[in-house]
Parts: structure tokens; sequence; C-alpha cells
């Protein structure tokens, strides 16, 4: 197990780092689905699918 270990440390390292980048990405953009922000940038008034990512309050 410690020899399959040494022999793929390179792939294993670049695999947790992609995976811990992921969760930071979803994370963030919860958090910012929870403030309000849209995911592409610009405001939602002329946004033809403003209805489908905001419910009419």
């Amino acid at each position: 197990m410690l020899s399959y270990i040494a022999e793929n440390f390179g792939t294993i390292l670049v695999a947790v780092i992609i995976a811990a980048l992921v969760i930071l990405i979803i994370r963030k953009m919860s958090k910012d689905r929870k403030k309000g922000k849209t995911s592409c940038g610009c405001g939602c008034s002329n946004c033809p699918s403003a209805s489908v990512c905001h419910s009419k309050k």
C-alpha cells in the first residue's frame, strides 16, 4: 500500500488539489446564490431567463 502511494504521489497530489478547488468553487457559488448575486456578472433586468433564476416576490 505504501509503495502504491509513493509511486503515485504526484497523481494523488494533483487530484487532491483539484478536488479542493472544486469544493471551494461550489462553496463560493452557494454563498453568492444565497446573497442574491448572479453567476453571469450582469444584471437581471434584460435577461430572458430572469424568471427562472429568481422567483417574483
